[in-house]
C-alpha cells in the first residue's frame, strides 16, 4: 500500500470504493474491523437494509473485503441479529454460511460482552447483553500475536490454591485419564494468563494509559447511534497485527478504529458515506493527535 493511501477516509460507498484497483490494491490489508449497519437500522444514513436483502447487499462488500486482504490477514465482523415482530431475525447465520460460499473460512466467534445495554421488559425474551464479532481468514495459517492480548491471571488463583493438598501440585494427568488434568505448580508464579473469547472491557481487556479511555468515552456517542468502544478495534488490532500494519474500516463512523489504530502505531483506512461522520471522525483523530 502506497504511503498516500494510508491515514485516510474515503467518502462513498464502501463497495464502490473498494473496487478501485489503484487505491485498495490486492492483498494490501493486514486487518479488517468493521460493524456494517444491522438490518432495518440507520435508515437516514445507510437507507435502512430489510433483513431479507442483507446477504444480497453485504456480498458485494466482502467479496473486494476479500480481494484486498492479505493471505495472513483477519477480518473481524461485529455484527448481531435483532428482533421483529417478536421473532429472532436469521440474517446473520445465512451470511455466514453466504461468506463461507465465497470462501472465507470462519475462524472464531468472539462475544463482547455489553454492561451498558438499554434496559428495558419484553414479554418474550430479556435485554441483549453481547454482540457478535465474527472472525473470518482466507486460510488456516494466518498472524495471531497472543501474547499482546494476555490478561492479569486475577483472584481465582489465590483462593483455588488456598484449597489444594500436595498432592494437586504434584498431579499431572487426570485420575479419570480424561487429560484434562494440569500440574497446578505452573500457575503458581504467573502473572498473566490468555484471555477466552467473552470479551468483558470493564474486567479484563483495556487500553492504556487511562487517558485514552476517557479521552475516547468523551468522543464515543456523539452524532452517531451505534459506536462501538475504542477497546473493541484496540483488541482485536494488538492480537492480529504489527506495527506499521494497516487497517481497514469500511463503515467507520466517527472513526474509532482509526483513533485505535493511531494509539497503537498502526495506519488507518476508512470508508463512510456520511459527511458528518467523516467530519467527526477526522476532528477526532486531530485532537487525538494534540494530546499525544
Amino acid at each position: 500500500m502506497k504511503p498516500d493511501r494510508l491515514n485516510i477516509i474515503y467518502k462513498g460507498s464502501c463497495a464502490k470504493q473498494l473496487s478501485k484497483d489503484s487505491r485498495f490494491p490486492n492483498n494490501s490489508i493486514d486487518l479488517i474491523i468493521t460493524s456494517p449497519p444491522y438490518a432495518d437500522r440507520r435508515k437516514n444514513v445507510y437507507g435502512g437494509i430489510h433483513p431479507k436483502k442483507y446477504v444480497e447487499w453485504f456480498l458485494p462488500i466482502s467479496e473486494q473485503l476479500y480481494r484486498v486482504l492479505k493471505p495472513t490477514g483477519s477480518f473481524i465482523l461485529n455484527i448481531k441479529e435483532n428482533v421483529k415482530d417478536g421473532e429472532r431475525q436469521t440474517y446473520v447465520l445465512e451470511l455466514i454460511l453466504a461468506l463461507k460460499k465465497q470462501g472465507w473460512l470462519w475462524t472464531e466467534e468472539y462475544c463482547w460482552y455489553k454492561k451498558n445495554s438499554y434496559p428495558g421488559k419484553w414479554p418474550n425474551r430479556f435485554r441483549d447483553n453481547w454482540e457478535r464479532c465474527l472472525h473470518f481468514t482466507k486460510q488456516k495459517k494466518f498472524k495471531m500475536y497472543q501474547d499482546a492480548v494476555k490478561v492479569q491471571i486475577g483472584e481465582w488463583a489465590k483462593q483455588r490454591f488456598k484449597s489444594m493438598t500436595e498432592k494437586d501440585f504434584r498431579r499431572s494427568i487426570s485420575g479419570t485419564n480424561s487429560k484434562f488434568g494440569r500440574n497446578v505448580s505452573n500457575w503458581l508464579n504467573k502473572r498473566k494468563v490468555y484471555p477466552h473469547n467473552v470479551l468483558d472491557f470493564e474486567k479484563e481487556h483495556y487500553v492504556e494509559p487511562a487517558t485514552v479511555i476517557r479521552f475516547a468515552t468523551a468522543c464515543s456517542n456523539r452524532n452517531h447511534s451505534a459506536v462501538f468502544p475504542i477497546e473493541l478495534p484496540s483488541w482485536f488490532i494488538k492480537l492480529f497485527t504489527e506495527k506499521g500494519d494497516t487497517i481497514l474500516d469500511p463503515f467507520i463512523g466517527i472513526g474509532t478504529t482509526a483513533i485505535a489504530a493511531v494509539l497503537l502505531g498502526r495506519c488507518y483506512i476508512g470508508i463512510e458515506t456520511s459527511d458528518e461522520y467523516i467530519k467527526e471522525a477526522r476532528n477526532n483523530i486531530r485532537r487525538l493527535k494534540r494530546l499525544k
